[in-house]
């Protein structure tokens, strides 16, 4: 008997399980943290770039890495400082003595997955180095565009922009993001199980499974695009985005492209939980998550000191949830 070679699509419920997978091997070594690496899978599956935001020693720069060890992702890390220049995130033309050419030296930019680490440490300059790449997967220096690995996936991470030595990120900049995480503390069980797993291990860090590789990611974010969403959940999604822009605490709503990263999350939530089809549950449930970071509030509101995840829990709680047919049950 003959098998055929070919290999077969994947399904949303083996994805599904695979991912499952991943997130049980990292949260080893991220501990207590189940729904912040939950995000990051979802960005991870359909394919756009995270930003992880919140006090320095919460695990940011781990998560990032456990990813790249587990998913088998090829991984690079920029330390963002004043000093650093565009070039030295996306390369530079060098002179070759012995050709007498100038030779391209790429940046670490030319990577899997790139780990921004303290994006808002350097000029807007410099992080508009990774505009470009963020946008198009490629990167142009001296007029000669180069494409970049795929997957590519930069996941940044944030100080809290009342820390002293940091730039607000541009609108610009954080649009590109297809969401924002926030880490937060541990609870103190789940602070104890972290201390007990460090001492009982007798090294810093877990030492991670290969559990997928590059090729994996991208045939998973295919799965993705096969998702079905129907149009009352896209109408669903436009009036989210739509009420970012005419709520009066809001000064500059979510663009376009809040819309684009809220319907994507809520396609790879559904395969994260083994399900070809979106329910209003994906959408409303990454409705923070996708569009926070995308709006600006008026600036009386700052000394209210409200923020913007404040204001879109209450605009998804203002805004009619559709009903569907479907439920949120796995298929059998």
């Amino acid at each position: 008997m003959t098998t055929d070679p070919t290999p077969q699509p994947r399904t949303a419920e083996q994805v599904g399980e695979q991912a499952g997978a991943v997130l049980r091997e990292i949260g080893r070594a991220v501990v207590g943290k189940p729904d912040a690496l939950e995000l990051v899978m979802l960005g991870v599956l359909a394919g756009g770039h995270v930003l992880v935001e919140d006090l320095p020693g919460l695990g940011k720069t781990l998560l990032a890495r456990s990813f790249a060890t587990t998913l088998g992702l090829d991984f690079r890390r920029i330390q963002f400082t004043p000093d650093l220049l565009p070039s030295d995130v996306t390369g530079t033309p060098l002179y070759d003595q012995r050709t007498g050419e100038m030779v391209f030296h790429p940046g670490p930019v030319f990577t899997h997955l790139l780990l921004a680490d303290e994006i808002n440490r350097t000029p807007p300059k410099t992080q508009a180095a990774l505009l470009e790449a963020m946008a198009e997967s490629q990167v142009t220096v001296d007029g000669e565009t180069r494409p970049l690995a795929e997957p590519f996936l930069v996941v940044a991470t944030a100080n809290p922009v009342e820390y002293e030595g940091t730039y607000s990120l541009p609108e610009a900049q954080l649009d590109r993001f297809q969401l924002r995480v926030r880490m937060g503390y541990l609870a103190a069980p789940e602070e104890l199980a972290m201390l007990r797993a460090r001492v009982d291990r007798a090294a810093p860090e877990a030492v991670l499974e290969r559990l997928a590789g590059p090729d994996d990611v991208v045939a998973w974010r295919a799965v993705v695009e096969r998702v079905e969403i129907d149009d009352d959940l896209l109408e669903y999604a436009v009036a989210l985005v739509g009420a970012t822009r005419d709520h009066p605490q809001i000064s500059i709503g979510a663009s376009p492209r809040g819309g684009l990263a809220l319907v994507q999350l809520a396609r790879a939530r559904a395969v994260l939980d083994g399900r070809d089809y979106v329910v209003p549950e994906d959408v409303k449930s990454l409705a923070v998550p996708a569009l926070a970071h995308r709006v600006s509030l008026r600036p009386e509101l700052w000394v209210r000191e409200m923020s913007t995840d404040d204001v879109l829990r209450e605009i998804v709680g203002s805004v009619g949830t559709p009903t569907t047919r479907r439920t949120a049950a796995v298929p059998s």
